[in-house]
């Protein structure tokens, strides 16, 4: 056989010759050991050796740039000779080929991770880490370096500290209230080496929801900082109650019923923890709780488990980083971005965060320069008000290769590439408790993914025809869905499976079977509903659609509209609330908006209603417009009906209710007229 150019893959199937030309470089991948070709050769391997696979690196044969699949034990050359094969045969793009094979020896990794025994987690490879570098730094926070052996000490000093304190063992759940900062790292760490899963608490909820928090993965310990403090002295008496032990990283402290814990740890031994501590914990138990808002109701608990946690580090491979890379984090550690892909991302690759409290649009590139990051995540928000900054001369100086992500817009990433140099955007789609997900390889503006065999075959999945007004699958006279065509919208699920399970969230049995859609394509059969519409074109790639049932995207958080109503209606003058998103010119997802009923009587209160707005909801969940009707427009099953009034959207001169607008300055709601309506299209108004 003789490869085409360079962007051919070869394989060689037990003792057999290949004839390699002068112009591509290839490395040849053979049982444990790699063989670098740069020249023609002809190559015979010995008999009985697994298959050859040739892959051509890129320009001047980077070793960082070329694939090395490795085929690891337990698993014969026979399972991988008839996938690579196909492969061949159909996959003519190099790009493809890369990803396909990468991502192979990913799915072979993890395989062996699951009959691996006793357990091998990333809290493993975090101590492997240790072992093999423990000087290298790990962290860098606020002008502070830890190395990962700095890590790992500090993280056997807080274990020991909850083990003596809070009495914890192995299966106890630990809800962690804290901000970006390195003691969430050591502390989460400290944690797995107790084998406690960590509930990862949004440290903008408040009140009904913080609590809710706890109810969901029956957590009994608390650990916050006093930068959140406030917050949980708020829901004290009920966490007393309710027997929730609070433990907070400070020195001292004067509440009663919020136990100090710094001071145990500074005085607790950095001596290594024993793995029989978590002598029972396997792929499938639970290592995480991540809190989603999913499609419908207050924040659910997802169920990470730590196959789950593997996968999603798995991201970071698929994309090209390496250990030599320097990984950029601005996102929240309770989300799955920063905590799974980003944190566990680099753990599993070995290389070094730039760990940042909070996103800045005025330092970032400044941080990229100064760090030499070369990996960075982003939301569609992040990168847009990156293009929205000030030009400078400087914009193109900077290391920074690969970029990982979701949520930006077509006009974003061409306008983000056109001013900050060639990076790769690897646009990805995904959900904390889903079982599909995708990844953008090739860089294609607007996609967030491509199809292949191989994906598709491991983790079935389809899009099926949905009827919006409804909210539902549409289906044919069996009772079974219908696929989308082509270039279709349609509602993606995925087949639930032994390979791709869908755990569900803890404490939540109800929620849990709402995202199981039963008799999809056979009878009998099982999917995840991902409340998502995406389209495929005719070329496999993946495009993101919207978001279905009760639940809209604004500011990177997934917003619930049925907790934001309960709030609306806590308002002396509410009667009912129906909140949808609605779409603003220049910005991504969607903004709150809510159409409300009076009580008796009562007029529209802007500051009361104001005032609940701002105390039980973060930010990014206030409805910034009100729509005051005379009835609220119901289904024939008494669901409230959202797409009219999202198309209608918030122009005073289309709508004749009355329409108010939340006014930060003023701290109040105020009449939506047609210049504040102007200024805001504008973007003389920040929103």
């Amino acid at each position: 056989m003789k490869p085409e150019g360079a962007k051919a893959v070869l394989l060689l199937w037990a003792y057999g010759e290949i004839k390699i030309p002068e112009r591509p470089t290839f490395t040849l991948l053979l049982l444990r050991k790699t063989h670098p070709i740069t020249t023609t050769t002809t190559t015979t391997p010995d008999k009985g050796s697994a298959p050859l696979i040739l892959l051509p690196s890129t320009e001047g044969g980077d070793k960082k740039a070329t694939l090395q699949l490795r085929i690891t034990k337990g698993l014969n050359a026979y399972q991988v000779f008839p996938v690579v094969s196909f492969l061949l045969r159909y996959v003519p793009q190099q790009a493809d080929c890369v990803y396909i094979l990468r991502s192979l020896g990913l799915g072979l990794r993890l395989l062996k991770y699951r009959r691996r025994k006793p357990i091998y987690s990333v809290l493993d490879c975090f101590l492997d880490a240790v072992k093999r570098h423990p000087a290298k730094t790990f962290l860098h926070f606020e002008g502070r370096e830890y190395s990962y052996e700095d890590v790992d000490r500090q993280s056997n000093k807080v274990g020991r500290a909850l083990q003596a304190e809070a009495r914890l063992k192995e299966g106890d759940t630990v809800a962690l209230f804290l901000p970006n900062e390195p003691c969430f790292v050591w502390t989460w760490l400290g944690l797995a080496k107790l084998g406690c899963p960590a509930a990862l608490l949004n440290y903008n909820i408040r009140s009904k929801s913080l609590l809710h928090c706890f109810s969901c993965c029956g957590a009994k310990v608390l650990i916050t900082c006093t930068e959140q403090q406030d917050a949980v002295e708020e829901i004290l008496p009920t966490l007393r109650e309710q027997g929730i032990s609070v433990y907070l990283l400070s020195d001292k402290c004067g509440v009663q019923g919020i136990n100090p814990l710094s001071d145990r740890i500074s005085k607790a031994s950095d001596e290594p923890l024993t793995r029989d501590l978590r002598a029972n914990i396997h792929i499938r138990s639970t290592a995480l709780y991540i809190y989603t808002s999913g499609t419908t109701g207050l924040p659910k608990a997802a169920v990470v488990t730590h196959e789950r946690v593997w996968a999603a580090s798995f991201l970071q491979a698929a994309s090209g980083v390496t250990s030599e890379d320097v990984f950029y984090i601005n996102l929240p550690l309770y989300h799955s971005a920063g905590f799974l892909i980003g944190l566990c991302g680099s753990i599993e690759r070995g290389n070094t965060i730039i760990l940042r409290r909070k996103f800045s649009a005025s330092q970032f590139w400044d941080d990229c320069r100064k760090y030499n990051v070369t990996v960075m995540q982003y939301i569609g928000e992040t990168l847009r008000y990156l293009c929205n900054m000030p030009k400078k001369e400087n914009e193109k100086n900077h290391k920074v290769r690969i970029a990982i992500g979701n949520g930006l817009r077509t006009d974003v990433w061409t306008e983000f590439l056109n001013r900050f140099g060639d990076i790769k955007i690897r646009e990805l789609y995904a959900a904390t408790e889903g079982n599909i997900g995708f990844i953008n390889y090739t860089s294609k503006i607007g996609a967030v993914g491509r199809v292949n065999f191989v994906h598709r075959f491991l983790f079935p999945y389809t899009l099926i025809k949905f009827d919006i007004e409804k909210e539902e699958p549409v289906r044919n006279s069996q009772g079974l869905c219908i696929e989308a065509a082509t270039g279709e919208t349609g509602l993606l699920v995925g087949k639930i499976t032994h390979r791709s399970p869908f755990v569900g969230y803890a404490g939540n049995k109800q929620q849990t079977e709402k995202k199981r859609l039963s008799d999809v394509l056979e009878k009998g059969d099982l999917y995840f509903n991902t409340g998502d519409l995406l389209r495929f074109d005719k070329d496999n790639f993946v495009y993101f659609q919207d978001r279905v049932g009760d639940t809209f995207r604004w500011k990177g958080e997934n917003v619930a509209t049925s907790e934001v109503a309960d709030i609306l209606t806590m308002a002396h003058c509410i009667l009912e609330a129906n909140v949808y998103g609605v779409k603003v010119d220049g910005h991504e997802g969607r903004i709150g908006m809510a159409a409300v009923t009076l009580r008796e009587g009562q007029d529209f209160d802007c500051s009361d209603t104001y005032s609940y707005v701002v105390k039980y909801l973060p930010a990014y969940a206030h409805p910034r417009f009100i729509r005051v009707q005379p009835c609220l427009e119901m289904t024939g099953t008494f669901k409230m009906k959202k797409v009219k009034l999202v198309e209608e959207g918030f122009n005073p001169s289309l709508i004749t209710d009355p329409l108010y607008f939340l006014d930060l300055e003023k701290k109040k709601y105020v009449l939506l007229t047609e210049d504040i309506y102007k200024a805001i299209t504008l973007k003389e108004i920040k929103l």
